[in-house]
């Protein structure tokens, strides 16, 4: 993209990325609270900075805006979901143009690609997430080049910082899903990508208890244009979601530390379970792509997936048998969370023994208690 860079506020205004998110999206006036408030209106009086709400947004909206703009290093723009904000990417591309996928992403990504190809808006190509070559000859041919690093659920780590310094084709869009890493792990433009996503239902929500998305550009005519995308799809995060957000967002860097720290020792003792096949954890020296994620990543982040012996049946009883951690989707959550990835429609053709595991805050003997038990129990069974 070629136009004017825009960033508003930004960490290092405050020091250090963890003072930012504490310190950030507040509003300083004499008075005023010290949390932004819940803002429940869709218009408000004519003559000021906002008309509708759909239109020109709230303070809700602003405050979560500015701590994931400052967090990203650009201006962020709130949508409704994680997948209102891809879809919002994908609008901007012109009939007719080409996508390049990773081989592993997370499945609503896919299915969305797929939908447009079927009905004539674009062609799709996937390339494995490793494969940096196809990545660097995607960029100069495509018009929206798609990554997701750390990939989900392969935990795949892409040569970014190469794959982003590549020559593109005139107006191609580079975008990263970046919730897997959060941006205290990785600033995807910083590394010279377009876009950065996030999936604020995960890790900057933190308690499973919202639906959001943010996107973070440097490109001001982009900006704009995402602004437009959100206004016209009516995809507007929520009052109570934003407010949530925000407040979850303040505790991001310890929550991803401790969980972090949580998941190093699981995928270690993994790892060496008798029961288990393989451990996939980027953190680990035995990960393909260990190397780069250790040039690329701040830390390694909190999900680990591995297969188990014994197949689908297996697996299923291990996630059955957990006590503490909990069998449901999703992840980056203070609670932690498994679920078998190949029984998700358009994820069948993973290993079917594959569990997906987002590690929580818990105290990590009680988590490891919990998975070596299920583990025994479930392959005896």
């Amino acid at each position: 993209m070629g136009s004017s860079d825009t960033t508003g506020p930004h960490a290092g205004d405050v020091g250090s990325i963890e003072s930012w998110l504490v310190s950030a999206g507040r509003d300083r006036r004499p008075g005023a609270p010290l949390n932004v408030s819940p803002c429940p209106a869709s218009n408000f009086v004519l003559g000021g900075q906002r008309a509708y709400a759909r239109d020109d947004g709230t303070r809700s909206w602003d405050a979560l805006e500015e701590i994931v703009g400052g967090l990203e290093g650009g201006s962020s723009v709130a949508f409704a979901s994680g997948m209102a904000a891809i879809t919002a990417i994908f609008d901007q591309l012109p009939t007719g143009a080409t996508v390049a996928l990773p081989d592993d992403c997370y499945q609503g990504v896919a299915g969305l690609a797929n939908a447009g190809q079927s009905r004539g808006r674009w062609s799709v190509h996937r390339i494995a997430v490793a494969d940096t070559a196809s990545w660097i000859q995607a960029c100069a041919e495509s018009d929206l080049i798609w990554l997701e690093s750390p990939s989900n659920p392969l935990l795949v780590v892409a040569e970014l910082e190469t794959i982003c310094a590549a020559p593109r084709k005139p107006c191609a869009i580079l975008g990263v899903d970046n919730t897997f890493a959060t941006p205290l792990n990785q600033r995807p433009l910083a590394l010279g990508a377009d876009v950065a996503v996030e999936s604020v239902t995960k890790f900057i929500g933190g308690h499973s208890d919202l639906l959001g998305g943010v996107i973070t550009v440097r490109d001001s005519a982009l900006l704009a244009a995402l602004r437009q995308a959100r206004e016209l799809a009516g995809a507007t995060p929520g009052t109570l979601e934003t407010f949530l957000a925000v407040r979850g967002a303040r505790t991001l860097a310890v929550r991803l530390e401790r969980a972090q720290r949580n998941a190093m020792v699981l995928a270690e003792r993994l790892a060496d379970h008798p029961e288990v096949l393989i451990t996939r954890y980027p953190g680990l020296a035995s990960h393909a792509t260990h190397k780069a994620a250790r040039r690329q990543l701040k830390g390694f982040g909190t999900i680990i997936s591995f297969d188990i012996r014994g197949g689908a049946e297996a697996a299923d009883a291990v996630c059955a048998r957990l006590r503490l951690i909990q069998h449901a989707t999703s992840l980056g959550a203070v609670e932690s969370t498994i679920e078998r990835r190949a029984s998700v429609p358009g994820q069948e053709h993973l290993p079917p023994s594959l569990l997906r595991l987002s590690v929580g805050i818990e105290a990590v003997e009680d988590l490891w208690a919990d998975l070596d038990r299920a583990l025994r129990v479930a392959v005896e069974v």
